[in-house]
């Protein structure tokens, strides 16, 4: 395996508070690693930082020997969503959308066809495992079924890193443990990395690696038995 991610140095702070400080990682091809501290640890802050969703004060983030913070603004947005999926607690599903046309949306943004975009889209959802919901709206889906949805629209543009934030936090232990899963199927078919950060101590215990965060630092890392 080779790095695909190197993040060096990363501050980022606020008047009265250091969110993140002096944070450094590195994060393999395949790999699917986990972040978890205390609320307020800094976790979501540095997923944006080294997603380019946020600027750090100083540092810098690699991913497939790109400096993405050093990329112009229309440049950075375009590798964001040709280079990098994100998942987050909420699932920002379009209502008015069919589960195939939400999953299409980053194709569509590339410029991908529309029939083209359909088909990659309806192929990605049959990976996840929602093949015969390719019609249905968010709102004749359940929470999973959602969160599927989501992921599939991480995946579409096939990305160098999945970064989900709490992915499962909105939902009941078997639909977390399933999105899990499915994050591990992903690992094995696609060869899909993953960084997610989550409170489930549990759940992390099922990726490659965990990373414990605390007052903006990693404070510790654990090698995890799958």
């Amino acid at each position: 395996m080779s790095a695909i991610l190197h993040a060096k140095n990363l501050f980022k702070r606020y008047p009265s508070l250091t969110v993140v400080n002096d944070v450094s990682l590195s994060v393999e091809q395949g790999e699917i690693i986990s972040i978890v501290g205390p609320s307020g640890a800094g976790k979501s802050t540095l997923l944006h930082l080294i997603g380019a969703l946020d600027k750090p004060d100083s540092g810098s983030v690699l991913i497939d020997g790109t400096d993405i913070l050093q990329l112009p603004s229309k440049k950075q947005a375009k590798f964001r969503n040709t280079h990098l999926g994100f998942v987050f607690q909420f699932h920002h599903l379009l209502p008015e959308f069919s589960a195939v046309e939400n999953v299409a949306v980053p194709l569509w943004i590339k410029g991908v066809s529309k029939k083209d975009a359909l088909k990659q889209a309806a192929d990605m959802l049959g990976i996840v495992g929602l093949g015969s919901r390719l019609d249905n709206k968010p709102s004749e889906l359940s929470g999973g079924e959602q969160q599927r949805v989501a992921i599939a629209r991480a995946l579409v543009n096939k990305p160098s890193i999945v970064m989900a934030d709490e992915p499962t936090g909105n939902l009941d232990t078997a639909n977390a443990q399933s999105v899990h899963n499915l994050f591990l199927d992903l690992r094995k078919q696609l060869g899909q990395t993953f960084i997610m950060i989550t409170h489930n101590d549990a759940l992390a215990a099922m990726t490659d690696r965990t990373l414990i965060m605390h007052d903006g630092k990693i404070v510790e890392e654990r090698t995890n038995r799958l």
